[in-house]
């Protein structure tokens, strides 16, 4: 029997032309989360790689989304070692690794924890002391999924990729396969790999390559300013379709966050892997009829989405989250 497939986004807050014009103001911001859940089956958290959330927001998240709905979780800077002192990669402090761990306590009793995702810089290269660093990783979550994400292409080029994968394979380590810009050394091939039986993920950050370079742009959306096509999308098909057929869970993720962009995506491969999502609301329809110039055939068979849930906490009293 084919594994789970399970189609998303790398957050929920950002995405423009999806929302309901009286969610993106004031307090009813934290409905994003629960409209976002009636159409997708998980989301990446990634704020937390900004900042570290309490557990009263993170329990908050869970209580806002349904039972059989997914998380993973996005590592804190510094235990990436995008933190520097005096140009130098610094290691995490004690409290940010207490931290962090605390946060992840009410997404793994509630059982919606299903990888924590460890995406490295493009200093972050394949050298003794960066293999130290996956080890340390590995021994902070025992009973963890952890997913690895590579941005430089010494851990795949001369002949390094076979070695790495055998690392991960050691460390029952996820590879998270990655669709960006090929340019320069601050990328990876784009390719799927199962190095643990629990999960495979495939992560799009999409192929802009005059923005990828360019973190710094007038908006946070800037470097992911890119727009898929389905026959681009379908490229990565067949590899996630033979992980399923092997039994490997796979997370395809979307994290072209600009627009709607990421959502217009989310469902282009909704429809190409059978996940039978839900109608999307109006502004995407116009997105791909847009960019298409016709209604794909399989909007018209796409359900209505469930009917919204009651809001879990009493009125006034709801924590606040603008994050995801």
């Amino acid at each position: 029997m084919s594994a789970e497939i399970l189609v998303g986004t790398c957050n929920w807050a950002d995405h423009k032309d999806f929302y309901p014009a009286d969610l993106e103001k004031g307090k009813r911001q934290r409905e994003k989360l629960d409209y976002y859940a009636r159409f997708f089956p998980i989301v990446e958290i990634d704020t937390s790689f900004y900042g570290i959330p309490r557990p009263a927001v993170v329990d908050s998240w869970v209580a806002r989304t349904p039972p059989s709905f997914a998380f993973n979780i996005k590592a804190f800077r510094s235990l990436t070692r995008h933190e520097r002192e005096s140009g130098r990669p610094r290691p995490p402090t004690t409290e940010e690794v207490r931290d962090f761990l605390s946060a992840l306590v009410p997404l793994r009793e509630s059982g919606r924890l299903r990888a924590v995702h460890y995406q490295f810089p493009p200093w972050f290269t394949n050298r003794p002391d960066a293999r130290d660093v996956l080890l340390e990783t590995r021994e902070r979550h025992p009973d963890d999924i952890v997913a690895i994400e590579f941005r430089h292409r010494s851990w795949f080029d001369h002949d390094a990729w076979p070695a790495t994968e055998d690392l991960l394979r050691e460390l029952d380590c996820v590879y998270v396969g990655v669709d960006a810009p090929q340019l320069g050394s601050g990328t990876a091939p784009p390719m799927l790999a199962i190095t643990s039986p629990k999960l495979c993920i495939a992560r799009f950050h999409g192929r802009n390559r005059r923005t990828w370079y360019r973190p710094d742009g007038p908006t946070s959306d800037y470097r992911f300013n890119y727009l898929y096509t389905p026959d681009e999308l379908g490229e990565w098909v067949p590899a996630i379709r033979a992980a399923a057929e092997r039994g490997t869970p796979v997370h395809v993720l979307l994290n072209n966050n600009r627009s709607n962009y990421g959502v217009v995506n989310a469902f282009d491969f909704g429809a190409l892997l059978d996940r039978h999502l839900p109608q999307p609301p109006q502004p995407v329809i116009e997105r791909i009829v847009e960019r298409d110039g016709v209604v794909p055939a399989w909007l018209h068979s796409a359900a209505p989405p469930p009917e919204a849930r009651p809001d879990p906490a009493p009125h006034g009293q709801a924590v606040l989250d603008l994050g995801g």
